[in-house]
């Protein structure tokens, strides 16, 4: 017995070690800083911590709710179903009394696993799981393996923060014939009572009928406080023979489902009733799925387990089922109140474009759902069309704080829809959906811009007032990328009514060819109308040459680089620099293109995963903006891909010399490879 035992251990590490060699996983032991990594589905977020048994936070996709009686949207932090004790012979185990102590991303799976020694009393693992399969629920996989003959016990916990309001805690043991289903639970009222927000959770043992009551463990409801309760059970375990069950929980919103209370026990008894392997193994073919999409570098262990973890975070805070969007922290927190920005249209969306075409439509679709929303914020700031709000939330109205001038005066979101709408169609050639949603949602944008621009005496146009992508310069006239994104968006309405045969309208295409790009005497692109060379908080002219293409000309290009990248500020986010890397790497210069690729997230990293923070000098990860960028650079860059008229091309992909080889999987409808050496 023992040697099967050994030969099984064996075999799993070998696996690991295999997986750890290819770029899939991550793990460490104890750190001092600790940045955890969040386990998501698209719909919740799941935040593990460094000590055991406990998970820092759980964040819910579009669900808001105002965060302060005067203040704007901000997303609900969920009640936390992912905490439990553990006490083995009467002693709780702590971060104080265990040892051998390791945390293990496996993004192949989407899971999180923990696993450490209780004196020398017993080894414990436990993986978490933010299942794809079960959207609205969570999943931990716990396996004990005691040294020698124990009492443990074992509490699973519903934590609800303080800022909920009448919360309703409750124990039930629910039957149909001779199956029992127990379930803990909480109803509560989000902070200024928007919605109703509903919490069940029960224990699983996998070795024997869960469902039979005189099978199961004893069940004891305790109840630790107003905002905290748990079911416990108590159990003597054997020595050398492992013990396994799971705690599982689901959140649901009155968002999203009109009784929120039932249905959360709904997806619990589905955990529950369905076996381990069917329930784990639906979640881990849907990344099976997902990983066809995928970019694998040969030669460079590093740079595969980034750009990896950057792709696991996107695939991991989106849906494709679900027609929402990605905020800046995706899922891992409620930094920036977890509205949406441009972030998803320019940085996160176009590599997801790329590998996973129903995740790039979810993310179109949010925007055309909020299509009338768009449509009365143009009317009321007096202009034609559809203006998009700078950060957006459930509503599509603006929710960017009012003291914040970006909400206001930041422009160029309206023309990032209108490019990533087009480019959407150039990729999937889906004409119903050019139809349906694509050219309603780029003429109404055309006809923003339209009438957004102020003619000049000479009868060029100009675009007055406005904060432009660098931010450090407020209310400016001319700003290089909300220029270029007018001119591109007007551009492409045109290509849109030439595709669905309507009647294109002139004054598109008068206006896109009579906006001013200003520039220096020498040629060099100017980043606003009076720009003298300040600071800039990030990439804005150099846009103009990519993703945009309206600054081709090679020495300009040229130019535009060598002036800004100097300006850029160290306290910058960090996809400006990718922007630069993208450009050199399609000049043909690999040394220039890897330096700034490094740059663009190396200094952003976070112990002990990686997690990218938004700048060097800030710690608020997992910035998937950040992710976008860097992305973008493998894609883009190295691999040499363009998005045109005619789909996906490649163009003079390059390597850095450190890279044996480059291989992008699962790229565009036809999920093709390409594969440079």
């Amino acid at each position: 017995m023992k040697r099967l035992i050994l030969f099984f251990w064996a075999g799993i590490m070998t696996v690991h070690a295999q997986e750890n060699a290819e770029g899939w996983t991550i793990t460490s032991g104890k750190v001092t800083k600790y940045t955890g990594i969040v386990a998501a589905n698209g719909r919740i977020g799941i935040l593990p911590s460094d000590r055991p048994f406990e998970t820092a936070s759980i964040i819910l996709n579009n669900v808001y709710d105002k965060e302060s009686p005067l203040g704007v949207s901000r997303i609900l932090m969920g009640m936390n179903f992912g905490n439990l004790n553990l006490t083995i012979d009467g002693e709780r185990i702590t971060e104080t009394n265990v040892s051998n102590w390791s945390q293990t991303l496996n993004m192949k799976e989407a899971g999180f696993t923990t696993s450490f020694d209780f004196k020398d009393k017993a080894s414990i693992s436990y993986t978490l799981y933010a299942l794809r399969n079960i959207p609205y629920s969570g999943y931990i996989d716990i396996e004990i393996v005691p040294k020698k003959d124990v009492v443990i016990e074992v509490t699973g916990k519903i934590s609800t923060p303080k800022e909920y309001r009448n919360p309703l805690s409750t124990f039930r043991i629910l039957k149909d014939l001779e199956t029992t289903m127990p379930i803990l639970q909480t109803v509560a009222d989000s902070r200024l009572g928007r919605h109703t927000v509903a919490t069940s959770a029960t224990f699983i043992w996998h070795d024997i009928n869960s469902t039979r009551e005189h099978q199961r463990p004893e069940l004891t409801h305790q109840k630790l406080s107003e905002y905290e309760h748990g079911l416990m059970f108590e159990k003597k375990l054997n020595a050398g023979q492992p013990y396994k069950f799971a705690w599982t929980g689901a959140q649901c919103t009155s968002q999203d489902f009109h009784d929120p209370q039932t249905e959360s026990e709904r997806f619990v008894i589905f955990n529950l009733l369905s076996p381990v392997k069917d329930l784990l193994g639906g979640h881990k073919a849907l990344w099976e799925e997902l990983w066809e999409g995928d970019i694998i570098i040969e030669g460079d262990l590093t740079s595969q387990q980034d750009v990896r973890l950057a792709l696991y975070h996107l695939y991991a805070f989106s849906r494709g089922d679900s027609n929402l969007s990605i905020a800046p922290m995706g899922l891992s927190s409620q930094n920036y109140n977890g509205h949406i920005f441009w972030d998803t249209e320019l940085w996160m969306y176009p590599p997801l474009l790329l590998l996973n075409q129903d995740i790039a439509r979810s993310l179109v679709n949010y925007r055309s759902d909020r299509l009338g929303k768009a449509r009365q914020k143009a009317i009321n700031f007096g202009f034609k069309g559809a203006m998009f709000p700078w950060e957006s939330d459930d509503t599509g109205e603006e929710a960017t704080p009012a003291w914040a001038l970006t909400g206001t005066f930041e422009h160029h979101i309206t023309a990032d829809v209108a490019i990533a709408f087009w480019n959407y169609y150039r990729v999937t050639k889906d004409k119903k959906w050019l139809q349906e949603r694509g050219y309603p949602m780029l003429k109404e944008i055309a006809n923003y811009w339209v009438s957004r621009v102020t003619r000049n005496e000479d009868g060029s146009y100009s675009i007055k007032n406005v904060v432009g992508a660098n931010e450090f310069a407020p209310n400016v006239d001319d700003n290089a990328f909300t220029n270029g994104a007018a001119i591109t968006a007007l551009q492409y309405a045109t290509l849109a009514a030439r595709e669905t045969g309507h009647t294109r309208d002139a004054e598109w295409e008068e206006v896109a060819n009579g906006i001013v790009i200003h520039r220096f005497p020498d040629g060099t692109t100017k980043e606003h109308k009076t720009y003298t060379g300040d600071i800039i908080k990030q990439a804005d002219v150099n846009l103009l040459t990519y993703p945009l293409d309206v600054v081709t000309d090679p020495e300009i290009v040229v130019k535009d680089l060598a002036y800004y990248e100097p300006k850029l500020s160290p306290e910058g986010p960090a996809m400006g620099q990718s922007i630069f890397a993208v450009i050199y790497a399609r000049l043909g210069n690999a040394d220039e293109a890897f330096r700034l690729f490094k740059r663009s997230y190396e200094p952003n990293k976070r112990p002990p995963f990686g997690a990218l923070a938004e700048a060097a000098t800030s710690n608020n990860p997992y910035f998937a903006t950040g992710a976008g960028g860097m992305l973008q650079v493998v894609l883009f860059g190295f691999g040499g891909l363009h998005i045109t008229d005619k789909g996906i091309e490649q163009k003079n992909a390059i390597l850095p010399k450190n890279w044996k080889s480059l291989t992008l999987k699962g790229i565009g409808p036809d999920r093709k490879t390409y594969i440079i050496e």
